[in-house]
């Protein structure tokens, strides 16, 4: 019989450092040269390039990627344009053990309908989206693994599983804190093994739509320095296109207190001044993490779960233990500080009875009152004033549970870190912080947006032949469990590229190329004015500060209000007044991000708004308070009556807020969630005909 060798307990949890490295640096495939351009139009003096495509992808993260690799793959003709390739939040964000949400693959696998449920359990999410994602997620997954996404597994093939946020089972799992990198790494690989066009530097800035016979995209209208001539001011460049699949991602500008990667603008404004509808505007997530002016990244996971010393710093220099304000007992603030890892976006609810995103209140507080705060991995939590110092027999049950199962129950939160997740520590050695000597600031930022543009089963938006994939989609609900996100990014970028692929028509439309690309020429130099007023830095801080600080995980209705007639003056001086270039490089782009990030503020407020004035309450990662609120979150020193809130109704779990844009103006509605009953079971030779004569993708009324 063959004989182990024993080890102790930092012993076994030592990972070689190339293995570390490899899950840490992931390193980017070289793209290849682009083809050289050889159709031009001619618009009032500007010669335009001309690039055509079947289908165009806007946006290089995972979601973009696996629709172009789709497409081709079904002999598509593709192209991939991207203002950043590598660059957006699937590349360059993450957390301790970033995380994929799919369907159980091993033990007794999962109950599909369960999952559905489990995935829209917070309400707002039409029905028939969250079982697709559900039976999609086991495909995704087969497929990544497929690419070479190394997945961790046990010795029986059985993929290795763990809790995650709104996730009562244990869906999640994870490469560690670059899985998404990891997956853009794979699937960049198979896109340029099948030779698709991956423009980099190409921002689209203009949805080109042809109204007749019909409303039905056309293309994009993209600027690139590589096009800029003494015939091209902006480098513009026409791209072509039956069907546009847009996939950049949300609007990461919005908030200045964020963990997004700078310059991450997403497709929503860009949508809605093409007029296509969005849903679920109200619903962004917040959460703990370090700021995006150091390296930033959510502190999930075993970050908080190892249970580090959380303090703050006065204007003396004082530590601050502010927590045990908070919290009645050190078992109780230790317990809640290691659930703020599986419980990581901010809750209302969770703020009563001394729950988890108490912490998250707490934290806030100390950043408005203008003290930094820190986590020290090298002290445990410091004790409740009159109570025992922290100890680990002295733990909740589900915490102690989970620290033994993990060996994890050692002296210093550094250790239980490194047991539980090394490369969580290695991970920020990258960026030069070491967690394992120094503290780490962190506050609480805004990390997703759950809504985003409307789309059906198949990803297609009201504009004929313009999809949405990934975070661009409003397909999530007012909650989700972590991982999700990029779950549903893998399943609705394959139907999207499925749906396009049965379709066989092709846009005709009465507009001409050189008529489209001149409106949208004209509407740059409307836009773009040498003497505005106006400046990208001046917008920016107005956007971020309003939408921070009246829209943000607390509102009120009054602030709400007052910001929307803000969000609109802004927006109708840009229209008459223009943004003024500061001749810096990608200055008309930016200028142009910020006309469109200054809309999907406008359309976010309008949503809220419409919300709040008709009795919404506080519901997923926003609070609304009101002094005639029903709840109020206690402390050990009394109840936070600044903070008394209004508790969700019921009756709005049941449908969704859509906005659209008609001129000017934001028009709020409700619509009902599309439901998801069975009738009778699919039957294989009663319902394979259907497949095959390609009844299934059309929609139904």
């Amino acid at each position: 019989m063959t004989t182990h060798p024993s080890f102790s307990a930092a012993e076994e949890s030592a990972v070689p450092q190339d293995i570390l490295d490899r899950l840490t640096d992931v390193d980017m495939p070289r793209l290849p040269g682009e083809r050289p351009v050889h159709e031009f139009v001619s618009c009032g003096g500007a010669k335009v390039p001309v690039r055509r495509y079947r289908a165009l992808v806007i946006g290089s993260g995972a979601a973009g990627l696996r629709a172009a690799v789709e497409l081709k793959r079904r002999g598509i003709d593709v192209a991939i344009a991207t203002q950043s390739a590598f660059g957006g939040t699937s590349a360059c964000s993450g957390s301790d053990k970033q995380t994929l949400h799919t369907a159980n693959s091993a033990d007794r696998g999962d109950d599909f309908h369960a999952m559905a449920q489990a995935i829209r359990a917070g309400g707002a999410m039409d029905e028939d989206s969250a079982y697709i994602e559900a039976v999609g997620s086991g495909r995704a997954l087969s497929s990544l693994q497929f690419l070479g996404l190394p997945l961790p597994q046990d010795r029986l093939g059985g993929v290795l599983r763990y809790q995650t946020d709104h996730d009562e089972v244990g869906r999640a799992t994870s490469c560690g804190p670059r899985t998404s990198r990891l997956m853009v790494q794979v699937l960049a690989k198979e896109a340029i093994r099948l030779e698709i066009p991956i423009f980099n530097h190409t921002t689209a800035v203009r949805i080109l739509v042809s109204e007749q016979p019909e409303r039905r995209v056309t293309g994009v209208l993209a600027l690139s320095q590589k096009h800029r001539s003494d015939t091209n001011e902006f480098g513009a460049v026409a791209l072509t296109c039956d069907y546009l699949v847009l996939a950049a991602g949300g609007p990461g500008e919005l908030y200045r207190d964020s963990v997004y990667p700078r310059n991450c603008f997403g497709s929503l404004g860009l949508g809605l001044e093409a007029g296509i509808e969005a849903v679920n505007l109200t619903e962004s997530q917040f959460g703990i993490g370090t700021s995006r002016d150091g390296f930033p990244w959510n502190l999930s996971g075993t970050y908080a779960q190892c249970m580090p010393f959380v303090y703050s710093i006065d204007e003396e220099g004082r530590e601050l233990n502010f927590l045990a304000d908070y919290y009645r007992t050190t078992q109780e603030l230790a317990s809640n500080t290691f659930r703020k890892g599986y419980q990581w976006p901010f809750h209302a609810t969770r703020m009563l009875k001394f729950g988890s995103s108490l912490l998250d209140l707490a934290v806030l507080r100390e950043m408005r009152a203008g003290r930094k705060v820190y986590m020290d991995f090298n002290r445990n939590p410091l004790s409740v004033p009159g109570d025992s110092e922290f100890d680990l027999t002295r733990l909740d049950p589900d915490v102690r549970s989970y620290l033994e199962k993990s060996g994890a129950l050692l002296a210093k939160p550094i250790d239980r870190l490194r047991k539980m997740n090394p490369l969580s520590i290695e991970l920020y050695k990258r960026y030069k912080y070491n967690i394992a000597e120094e503290p780490l600031e962190f506050a609480m930022l805004n990390q997703h947006m759950n809504g985003g543009l409307a789309v059906d089963i198949w990803g297609q938006t009201n504009l004929n032949g313009c999809y949405a994939i990934g975070e661009a989609a409003g397909t999530h609900g007012v909650t989700r469990p972590g991982g999700a996100a990029l779950s549903a990014g893998q399943v609705f970028g394959t139907r999207c590229a499925e749906h396009i692929a049965s379709r066989y028509d092709q846009a005709s439309a009465s507009d001409s190329m050189e008529h489209l690309v001149g409106e949208a020429l004209n509407d740059i130099h409307s836009i773009v004015q040498a003497d505005s007023p106006l400046s990208v830095s001046s917008i920016r801080a107005e956007v971020q500060a309003r939408m921070s600080d009246h829209a943000g995980l607390l509102c009120r209705a009054s602030e709400i209000s007052a910001a929307l007639t803000q969000a609109r003056a802004l927006n109708e001086a840009i229209r008459s007044k223009g943004i003024a270039r500061d001749g810096k490089p990608f200055d008309v782009v930016h200028a142009l991000q910020w006309r469109h990030n200054a809309l999907a503020s406008e359309a976010v407020l309008a949503a809220l708004h419409f919300y709040v004035g008709r009795g919404g309450g506080s519901r997923g990662a926003r609070m609304v308070c009101d002094q005639e609120g029903d709840q109020v979150p206690l402390t050990r020193n009394g109840p936070l009556e600044e903070f008394r809130f209004i508790s969700e109704r019921t009756q709005d779990r049941e449908e969704q807020i859509r906005v659209e844009m008609l001129g000017s103006r934001f028009v709020t509605r409700t619509s009902a969630l599309r439901r998801f009953e069975i009738q009778e079971r699919p039957f294989f030779e009663r319902n394979w005909p259907d497949y095959l004569t390609g009844r299934i993708y059309q929609v139904q009324a």
